[in-house]
């Protein structure tokens, strides 16, 4: 089928298509089973370790999971064959260890279940070794130069703090056990290693704080996350036919649609039947793994949604959050849906990104981020929020560069998204109490402590005022009783950003904790210590609190007088990990050895030339075998139809309606040879590169003028889409792949 006519048959094909029907479980009784009844069914979850275990083993490993505690080696055949037994129940019939490489996938190698017993009769063995650990051929994963090829050996080891879950496949069950990836020598090839890390130096130096406060029974602090996930869905047909989508993740060419995103009436509109299909299975799915999705909607951009999950550990979050990406993916596919989580597939329409909602909770239930009623006279939650201020201003650079992609580039600072710059959103209340300690050395009297928003509509309560509006502008916004960290790629994995931000807010809790204990020591009474060091450090930290509007250039200059960085592309941005400062803080915090952060620099330098590579050759091939051929067409079209119309009509050039016809023509001819000499253009670009072994200088080439030249291929393209008839052009269109579904 022609390029053309499979465009139009997709059309058709998408205009019929109905949604699919999914039937929510029954009991035997025929009652819909609740949420609640299938909530972490396949997962070995507490409810279960309590009923398969022995009570001793339970307790023991419970130990483990709330506090922290090392496993202990003894425990592990008692769990393992007791994970066998209810893995076997619920009909697996292979285990794999479940890890997270810097791909920003996961993995998985299954093992059967499938042994022989001394007597050569088949048995199923689930050992505790094979719990504990695995051993992947760690040189076929992104290591930076850790593993070679003849250096092959990497391990995966159970991370018991992360759920053990049975994932259901279309002819089978697979039991999955949650592990860490590391290599021979026991350095981090993953992206829960570092997270891990950095979640126990959180805990370490945040139990000083509370101590100083008197918590003497809280044992264990964790930050908590919320990640709320973006994403596009279009439909398959349409997909299969973009080569761009399909390598890249984006549309690299696509001329703007009549309509986009300007009647702002796609956001928390309706949900079409179709995808409202896909969300209630893709949720049902992830229930059943005990991912606690809370919302779905409909976002800005047509073909936009978003989903989010109630706060969990870190960790689990991460967990979860790369289980949901996974869940939607393959869910997508039983509705003829395709998953985009590129953070720009389409030009001209918002982006998508993952809101990180951070915050730290202790083994009280706490939220050390909580304001309460007063919180001009909290302390101790003056003293998190400070060092939160003080991490986000001396780590910006590290925080930038863990968002650094070159997906993420086309979205941050377009006016859609929080820029490049790092800045803190306090609110208007905060920001008061913040100035009056500044000004004055303590918080002012607390005169808004039940600021009522009258609606004015009788059938409404009142709404009561949060401690903070919203800035959707900022980067990372204190939102009532928990920092947004707005910046982070939709298809990223979150374990990164949050391992550096939790090692931020680590270092500066111990910092402040060591200026308070010194002033107690000198004799100065505990709370006006607390106060002189909050006071300190909110003087310290006032560069990195803005209240405005990100999105003005005005605020570029101001950041540039307050001395902040704007790192507008990955390859500068990813630069701040190499900086020695950095390197020296990461390896005192326990989250990267000095070799680690070197190779983590070079895994993801090497991934966004890579990135970009791949979509030049995607761009290339686009350009000369589909839009080319179709302008040709185009091109022939026009010349045949003008050739006609003067020799029936007899009529020079110059004359009407020939005249008109011409200047079409000759419109079209220009925008060909514009896109021939833009394809070399960049493949000349690209040659010149070709030959750089330094992926510092490469990536570099690549972020200066590959992207550039890039743009003069797609703008040529773009033209060109406007010219050709509709019949001939073989791509879909922005306003098919949007708007029909």
């Amino acid at each position: 089928m022609a390029g053309s006519a499979a465009r139009l048959w997709a059309i058709n094909e998408v205009s019929n298509r109905q949604s699919r029907k999914f039937d929510w479980p029954v009991d035997d009784e025929g009652h819909t089973l609740k949420v609640a009844d299938i909530f972490g069914c396949n997962t070995f979850n507490n409810k279960t370790m309590k009923e398969k275990l022995p009570k001793k083993v339970y307790h023991k490993l419970q130990e483990t999971i709330k506090h922290g505690k090392n496993l202990d080696k003894s425990l592990a055949e008692t769990v393992a064959h007791a994970v066998k037994e209810w893995a076997l129940e619920k009909g697996a019939t292979h285990f794999c260890h479940w890890f997270q490489p810097q791909t920003g996938l996961t993995a998985e190698k299954h093992d059967a279940f499938l042994s022989f017993d001394d007597d050569g009769q088949p048995i199923d063995r689930f050992s505790g070794s094979q719990l504990i650990q695995s051993e992947p051929d760690a040189s076929s994963f992104p290591s930076g130069g850790m593993r070679s090829t003849f250096e092959a050996r990497g391990y995966t080891a159970w991370d018991p703090s992360s759920p053990i879950f049975i994932m259901d496949e279309p002819n089978g069950k697979t039991l999955c056990v949650p592990s860490v990836f590391i290599s021979y020598y026991g350095h981090a090839l993953d992206q829960k290693a570092p997270l891990l890390r950095s979640m126990e130096t959180l805990n370490e130096k945040a139990l000083e704080v509370l101590k100083l406060f008197g918590n003497e029974g809280v044992v264990r602090v964790t930050p908590t996350v919320g990640p709320e996930q973006e994403y596009f869905l279009i439909d398959q047909a349409f997909y299969a036919l973009r080569p761009d989508l399909v390598s890249a993740g984006r549309t690299l060419i696509g001329g703007k649609p009549p309509k986009g995103q300007e009647l702002e009436d796609h956001y928390f509109g309706s949900i079409k039947d179709r995808v409202q299909a896909f969300m209630q299975e893709a949720e049902f799915e992830l229930y059943k793994l005990g991912v606690p999705i809370k919302t779905r909607h409909n976002e800005v951009a047509p073909s936009q949604f978003e989903t989010a999950p109630i706060f969990e550990e870190a960790n689990i979050a991460a967990d979860h959050n790369q289980l949901t990406m996974e869940i939607f993916r393959s869910v997508a596919r039983l509705h003829n849906l395709t998953l985009l989580l590129h953070e720009k597939p389409f030009a001209g329409v918002n982006g998508s990104g993952k809101h990180n909602n951070w915050s730290i909770q202790d083994s009280d239930g706490n939220n050390l981020l909580e304001p309460g009623s007063t919180p001009t006279q909290n302390l101790q939650f003056l003293v998190f929020l400070t060092a939160t201020l003080k991490a986000v201003h001396q780590r910006a650079g590290l925080l930038r560069a863990a968002i650094a992609s070159a997906g993420n580039d086309h979205r941050l600072g377009a006016n859609e998204a929080p820029p490049a710059i790092i800045s803190v959103f306090l609110g208007e209340q905060l920001t008061a109490i913040l100035d009056n300690i500044e000004a004055n050395g303590k918080p002012a009297e607390d005169s808004t402590e039940a600021r009522i928003i009258a609606l004015g509509i009788s059938k409404l309560p009142d709404v009561q005022r949060d401690h903070t509006d919203r800035n959707r502008t900022s980067p990372f916004a204190f939102t009532g009783n928990k920092f947004e960290f707005r910046a982070v790629a939709s298809s990223a994995s979150i374990s990164l950003p949050m391992a550096f931000l939790n090692a931020a807010v680590a270092d500066a809790l111990e910092e402040i904790h060591g200026k308070i204990t010194g002033l107690v020591s000198e004799g100065v009474e505990f709370k006006k210590a607390v106060m002189d060091v909050v006071r300190q450090t909110v003087i310290e930290t006032k560069a990195i609190r803005f209240e405005g509007n990100n999105y003005a250039a005005e605020w570029v200059e101001e950041a540039e007088k307050r001395g902040l960085p704007n790192l507008r592309k990955s390859p500068e941005a990813l630069a701040e990990l190499v900086k020695p400062e950095a390197i020296k803080f990461l390896a005192r915090v326990g989250v990267f050895s000095e070799e680690e952060v070197h190779a983590r620099y070079h895994v993801l330098l090497e991934r966004y030339v890579k990135d970009i590579e791949i979509e030049v050759e995607a761009l290339k091939g686009i350009a000369s075998t589909q839009v080319l051929p179709a302008a040709y067409q185009h091109q022939e079209l026009l010349a045949g139809s003008i050739e006609k119309l003067q020799d029936v009509l007899k009529l020079k050039a110059d004359v009407e309606p020939a005249k008109s016809q011409i200047a079409k023509l000759t419109l079209t001819a220009t925008a060909i040879v514009g896109l021939q000499a833009a394809v070399e253009a960049l493949e000349s670009k690209v040659g010149a590169l070709a030959e750089v072994e330094d992926v510092k200088v490469k990536a570099r080439g690549f972020a200066d003028n590959v992207l550039a030249a890039m743009l003069e291929v797609r703008e040529y393209a773009d033209r060109l889409e406007d010219i050709v008839a509709d019949q001939l052009w073989p791509l879909p269109k922005y306003r098919e792949m949007l708007f029909l579904s």
